[in-house]
């Protein structure tokens, strides 16, 4: 798939919304717990004008996008999604190498996310390494988030 990269419009903050909760859903949570989600996955202009974040665009629509932040010194992927019709076809590879690329470009030495459970073999694939896990609940159901992390080494 041939994606173009490009930042994130502000004024276009629906199109991720509606991204990362399609996302989401592409994973089979129950429908209530969606809507518990809604709220964080739902974003302001203020938010893409705060963070910086790229998106992957097909055919003239955005069709994923990722936000990149400094926590602690390290490059943080806070978010990260895909369209449904589009996982598996190469854009989440490319946004995530262009995350890297971004992270490097900046000075990082560390790329680190807390990955839903159903993108932890992804983020494997692509090189990161388990080294936590953030523990939640929804409904009582106990949740197990990965933390990951990957260093920036230019590989020699």
């Amino acid at each position: 798939m041939n994606a173009r990269i490009r930042p994130v419009d502000p004024d276009e903050a629906d199109a991720p919304s509606q991204i990362a909760f399609s996302a989401k859903g592409h994973w089979n949570y129950p429908e209530h717990w969606l809507e518990i989600w809604r709220p964080q996955l739902t974003f302001t202009p203020d938010y893409f004008e705060e963070n910086e974040s790229w998106a992957a665009e097909a055919d003239g629509a955005p069709v994923g996008f990722y936000t990149i932040q400094n926590r602690n010194g390290n490059a943080w992927i806070e978010n990260l999604w895909v369209l449904p019709g589009y996982i598996g076809r190469g854009v989440g590879r490319r946004l995530f190498l262009h995350a890297l690329s971004r992270s490097r470009q900046k000075g990082y030495l560390i790329l680190q996310l807390e990955a839903d459970p159903n993108a932890l073999g992804f983020y494997e694939r692509m090189g990161m390494r388990k080294i936590g896990e953030r523990r939640s609940e929804v409904e009582g159901q106990p949740r197990i988030l990965p933390v990951m992390e990957i260093e920036l080494r230019e590989l020699a």
